[in-house]
Order: structure tokens, then sequence, then C-alpha cells
């Protein structure tokens, strides 16, 4: 038990150097080893992938609460879809930036850190039987109907505190 004890305690260690000294250096995102992103900038942690198939907006809200956080070790259970301010926030407008191609075909200029398996991703944002969508293709976002799956994506994302 002990030795349990020790090893946590220098897994948060190496963890609290690894988060400090990101931002200490200024950089907005922090890959960790768990399989997730630390986002300083917005005090947000992201995943590091999105889902790998096509899901419509109930399946991809309970992929983020019940099925993501059993496939990274972090522990957490507080994950969530994002707001549609958080997913514009990873937007790389940048005209030099070309992004790169999704396993679904598409190009995606979204912060290199996290990798979309396709370039549409489902917000927390409803209404009624609609839902908000932010596109990285081309940096915009709409509305469709929930159960509209094709090509679209979750991106699990928690705060950090």
């Amino acid at each position: 038990m002990i030795n349990r004890s020790g090893s946590i305690i220098r897994w948060a260690g190496v963890w609290l150097a690894i988060l400090c000294s990101a931002a200490l250096a200024g950089e907005r995102f922090t890959v960790n080893p768990d399989g997730t992103v630390a986002d300083h900038e917005l005090g947000l942690m992201w995943a590091r992938e999105s889902n790998p198939g096509d899901i419509d907006w109930r399946q991809a809200e309970k992929w983020v609460k019940y099925t993501f956080p059993d496939t990274i070790p972090a522990g957490y259970d507080d994950w969530r879809l994002p707001t549609l301010e958080e997913l514009a926030s990873l937007y790389v407008r940048d005209e030099g930036y070309k992004g790169y191609e999704t396993d679904c075909g598409q190009r995606v200029k979204i912060a290199p850190e996290i990798e979309l398996t396709c370039g549409w991703i489902w917000t927390s944002e409803r209404k009624s039987i609609t839902a908000r969508v932010y596109n990285f293709n081309r940096g915009y976002h709409y509305t469709d109907r929930m159960v509209h799956y094709r090509a679209y994506r979750a991106l699990p994302v928690r705060n950090m505190e």
C-alpha cells in the first residue's frame, strides 16, 4: 500500500510539473500522456482525439459521458460536449496553416494537438430537435437535426480545476 501511495504522489508531481512548465513557457496546449490535451488559455482539458465514427447528437452526448472516460486512465467523470465558443477557439485561422486530412477525407484547420477523424463536431448547444455543429473544414457553425450522424463527431472536454 505504501508503494502505491508513493507512486501516486510521484505521478501527481510529474503531472503538475508538465502542466506548470507548459503554462510558464506560454504554450496554450500541452499534450498529456493519458490521451488528453490541456488548454491553458481556457482552463480546459480536451480529448486528444474525437470519436472514431459517425454519431448523432444523442449518441455523442452518451459517448462523451459514459464511453470515453473508460478509454483513458485519467479517471475523470465530468466530460461533456463543448460549447460553440470553446470549439471555435480551436479553429486555426492562420492562412499559412494548411491543417491536415482526417480519416473521412476532410481537411481541417484545428489546433494540431487535437486529432479529428472528421471535421464536423457536435456542440452542447441544442434547441428542440436541433443542435449546433462546428465545421473545422471551413471555420463556421450551423444548426442541424440531432438525428443526423453522417460525418459528425464528438470531442470531449472538461473544465480543469
